[in-house]
């Protein structure tokens, strides 16, 4: 059984690496032929930028799988008899996190380089090793905290009932759905800053947006995300009562008011099209799958790990193999976005018109630096967006230039 699940995980490993090279390539070049939707150079820069990333990723990707060897080859049973407390539950908190601080330990020096010079690089970064270093403890802090509490309700199932894997499923799933109520007041506690928006024609456009779709919340806020990254972006945050609309403030720099109301517009096509609640209940999918695969694991594996079965263990094992079964079903749940997505831009363009929809998107892709074209073997596992080329088809836009046609044909040609 273990060398089934190191052949499994193997086999993630090079699908991961995989995509990665296809992606690589074909970026590099299309990166060389006519520019889409941006001048030359920053078409240039843009799949530059998107090389990069991805060659991180494959680092990552590589640490990921170390990590792995490290955990299934002794280190769990090492971290096992790692004796710290008496008390059982205590002691089920201290392994499981034990094994998520010493990954993120082990992956901090990724995320610095990823901000500190790629980003920087590109002309993203804004933000400083300071708030780095705070975001960080912050995080951390609150993973342990919010972490423990998780971590002892799972135990307590686990040491309750034989059907562990079910009641743990459902009490993960309705702490899923407390932290999706609960994130905007969370963020602006202890990341963002959150200030109502003072604009009151904006806000007045906005409520009388919402208004057309029955979306109510507690207000419309501005987020000084600047402070950390250029990049432009909003969500609706939260659930019920605790809905919130919130804005980046790199958004209002460069977004025309119709633009704007546009993106908003597609935004509200989710609420009103019940995005929102089909996404949850497609995670709650994915977990319940997830809990009954762990549910059924044969004791041989533990056996051969030389561990015993323990909540903790049990714990531990699901947290390390979670992004294999993940990367699985992602493009089952890509697939469904993506098709939702187009829903709630024919939405955007019927609240705020066609038009400034596609023109918001054009700037997102350039001020974001996303570059327009990718592999479709890369789409097919990573993007829970259409390729914006055609968003914008189907919102009739004219992207002059454009040559994507021929490279997907290529593309496809190359997978076949």
């Amino acid at each position: 059984m273990l060398m089934t699940v190191m052949v499994i995980y193997s086999l993630y490993v090079f699908v991961k690496l995989y995509v990665s090279v296809m992606q690589i390539g074909f970026i590099n070049q299309a990166k060389r032929r006519n520019a889409v939707l941006m001048n030359a150079a920053d078409f240039l820069k843009a799949g530059n930028y998107s090389v990069a990333k991805e060659k991180l990723s494959m680092i990552s990707t590589m640490v990921e799988y170390l990590l792995f060897i490290v955990w299934i080859g002794g280190g769990i049973a090492w971290l096992e008899s790692t004796y710290i407390f008496d008390d059982p539950a205590m002691q089920t908190i201290f392994i499981v996190l034990g094994f998520v601080l010493i990954n993120g330990l082990v992956t901090l020096p990724l995320e610095w380089y990823s901000k500190f010079v790629l980003d920087e690089e590109f002309g993203f970064n804004r933000s400083t090793y300071k708030l780095f270093i705070k975001d960080t403890v912050v995080a951390t802090l609150l993973s342990v905290v919010i972490g423990s509490v998780i971590i002892f309700g799972i135990y307590l199932i686990i040491e309750s009932t034989q059907l562990w894997w079910l009641w743990s499923f459902a009490f993960i799933f309705l702490v899923i759905i407390l932290i999706n109520m609960l994130f905007p007041t969370f963020r602006a506690l202890f990341f963002d800053k959150l200030t109502p928006l003072q604009d009151k024609e904006l806000s007045a456009k906005i409520e009388a947006l919402m208004d057309k779709t029955g979306f109510q919340s507690s207000g419309v806020f501005i987020s000084d995300a600047s402070k950390r990254d250029a990049r432009l972006n909003a969500y609706f945050g939260g659930l019920g009562k605790s809905k919130r609309v919130v804005l980046f403030d790199t958004l209002l720099e460069k977004l025309s008011v119709q633009e704007l109301l546009a993106v908003l517009g597609h935004e509200l096509g989710h609420f009103a099209h019940g995005d929102i609640y089909k996404n949850i209940a497609m995670v709650g999918g994915m977990l319940f799958v997830m809990f009954a695969i762990f549910g059924n694991i044969p004791n041989s594996l533990y056996l051969f790990m030389g561990v015993s079965e323990t909540p903790s263990v049990i714990m531990v094992l699901f947290l390390l193999l979670m992004p294999v079964l993940s990367f699985i079903m992602m493009p089952v749940m890509g697939m469904v976005s993506r098709h939702n997505e187009y829903a709630a831009d024919k939405t955007g363009a019927e609240l705020g018109g066609q038009l400034y929809l596609a023109e918001a998107l054009k700037k997102l892709v350039t001020e974001n630096k996303s570059f327009p074209l990718s592999h479709p073997i890369y789409i097919f596992f990573y993007y829970t967006h259409p390729p914006v080329l055609e968003r914008l088809k189907e919102l009739n836009a004219n992207v002059p230039g454009s040559d994507d046609k021929t490279l997907l044909e290529e593309a496809w040609q190359g997978v076949e």
